[in-house]
């Protein structure tokens, strides 16, 4: 396989694995299922692209045409983590809670009609920067670990 392709999802992965063992030091609750789950820490996103870009900086340089293209992919992902995705997370969280209110007044108000969503809007979409920049430092260590590790 690819080492680069590998390097990068072997920074996904544990980033994705810390996440059990860092949800539980912060609610005291084993929660099996933030092995799959988006947002939260580290970013797996972050430490994806930044164990890409660290393993092609150290195998091909800074100078190399794919250390750009990984560099610039890299800060696209990451600013879109902290960026767009948190921002279209706290959107879902309204519309939760607009879909709440509104059945407590249907309630209230007969007459008025008002059938609650069956799934709420998925709001952990997004990262804090201490997230991503957990995430970038996990993988700045597994690219710099995987290019240690190859043979030369």
């Amino acid at each position: 396989m690819n080492r680069a392709l590998s390097t990068a999802l072997i920074g996904i992965g544990a980033a994705q694995a810390l996440k059990i063992p860092l949800f539980y030091a912060k609610t005291r609750e084993w929660d099996w299922t933030q092995a799959i789950q988006s947002g939260g820490m580290p970013s797996s996103h972050s430490a994806g692209v930044t164990a890409l870009t660290t393993y092609i900086a150290l195998k091909r340089g800074i100078s190399a045409i794919d250390f750009a293209v990984s560099t610039v992919f890299g800060a696209v992902v990451m600013y879109d983590a902290m960026g767009v995705r948190l921002a279209a997370g706290e959107i879902a969280y309204e519309v939760n809670e607009i879909d709440i209110q509104v059945e407590r007044l249907a309630r209230q108000h007969p007459g008025l009609y008002h059938t609650r969503r069956r799934k709420e809007l998925k709001e952990r979409l997004g990262h804090l920067p201490r997230e991503v920049l957990g995430g970038a430092l996990l993988g700045l260590a597994v690219g710099a670990i995987s290019y240690g590790l190859e043979r030369k």
